[in-house]
């Protein structure tokens, strides 16, 4: 998006007519992140930002949600053999093709650019940075610390056992997915479905944190992918809710 912006602005620079007034030519609007305003911009500021760069925590987080991501076609494959529900089942195999895609898409951005696929930071309890109060999905304004639990009313509630704890936001702990594994039936849907909602609500944290970083998420490609991880797992968390209401 940010390239073809650039592209663009750079063709209006260096084909404008020195004897056109300013003020007669086309605006530029550079579109903001999910969620921000957009703001009109100069075509030297499109070309600025067409030749952005990643950032380190561009890179951790492409790490990072290559992990999140794999464990969602985990719980896809189980979901094959232990579920009963078609509706379920069906929902399932998309989530797993979507996130495959993204997977493969995530692995390209950094093996293009030369950089490592696994992370070095990853371990129970990590401790994400807090995102100000104004950014979360769904109502959720921070964002969540790798170890921590969350009542009802949202109080953080952090357990001790490091079998329960989860290696970053929404992914199921260890606990977790031998319950899944255990289940089956109506029982092994709901808790799939809960536990895939909970799973898709900690990747819109992980984009809510990753945008509330200075320069980050400029990168043209990251950058649509962003738009496309909020777009569709927030369309699929509605979609689950209304199946899990059904079980």
């Amino acid at each position: 998006m940010l390239k073809l912006l650039g592209l663009v602005a750079a063709g209006l620079v260096l084909g404008q007519d020195p004897s056109q007034d300013p003020a007669d030519t086309a605006p530029i609007v550079n579109p903001g992140a999910p969620g921000a305003a957009t703001r009109q911009i100069t075509a030297g500021e499109a070309v600025d930002l067409s030749r952005t760069t990643h950032t380190a925590e561009d890179v951790r987080f492409m790490q990072h949600m290559i992990v999140h991501h794999a464990q969602a076609v985990e719980m896809v494959a189980l979901l094959e053999t232990r579920g009963s529900s078609p509706a379920v089942r069906t929902m399932g195999r998309r989530i797993a093709l979507s996130q495959e895609a993204e997977i493969d898409l995530m692995r390209n951005w950094l093996l293009s650019r030369g950089l490592p696929l696994e992370p070095t930071d990853l371990h129970a309890g990590h401790t994400m940075t807090p995102a100000p109060a104004s950014g979360g999905h769904d109502g959720h304004a921070g964002h969540m610390d790798h170890g921590a639990g969350h009542d009802a009313h949202g109080t953080a509630a952090a357990p001790t056992d490091p079998d329960e704890i989860p290696l970053m936001p929404g992914m199921l702990s260890p606990a977790q997915m031998r319950r899944l594994a255990a289940a089956e039936g109506p029982e092994f849907d709901r808790l799939f479905l809960s536990g895939m909602i909970q799973h898709h609500q900690g990747a819109l944290d992980m984009v809510d944190e990753l945008l509330a970083l200075p320069d980050s998420g400029n990168d043209p490609m990251l950058s649509d992918f962003l738009s496309s991880v909020v777009a569709d797992q927030s369309a699929e968390i509605l979609r689950m809710q209304s199946l899990l209401s059904d079980h």
